[in-house]
């Protein structure tokens, strides 16, 4: 699954980032602390498509009443693309806790081109690895 998510592409179709060890061009939407969240196949696990239509209404929902005004995403691409928020303004714990509200294994966290994939289990950041968001293929 680690794999799965550190090569996978995070954003708006056509402009995603990737997560790189190196810096380089970041998408022009990462800017300020966001985060990516999405509410669909929990733990990495396949749902059907009205669970995760059901999951997805509900996190932005939960996300706007936040008072956050999200863009909807792509996270992936072919069989496992997702939707998912961009979520400028976002902290940190904030990102952590929609992620776990719906039962996801990670959600990303970044502020500009600085990105941390951020691990959970249950209510639980379990770590955090570092990287650089750059232009990748979307």
């Amino acid at each position: 699954m680690r794999a799965a998510f550190l090569g996978t592409g995070y954003g708006p179709a056509g402009e995603q980032g990737v997560l790189s060890p190196m810096p380089g061009r970041p998408p022009s939407w990462a800017y300020g602390p966001w985060a990516i969240v999405t509410a669909w196949n929990p733990a990495g696990k396949r749902a059907s498509d009205l669970a995760n239509a059901q999951a997805h209404a509900a996190l932005l929902t939960l996300v706007q009443d936040g008072g956050f005004t999200p863009m909807l995403v792509i996270n992936g691409k072919g069989e496992w693309a997702e939707a998912a928020l961009l979520i400028h303004g976002a902290r940190l714990w904030q990102a952590a806790e929609w992620g776990s509200a719906f039962g996801q294994a990670a959600v990303l966290w970044g502020d500009g081109a600085r990105a941390a994939l951020v691990w959970l289990d249950g209510r639980r950041v379990t770590g955090a690895e570092r990287r650089w968001l750059v232009v990748g293929h979307g």
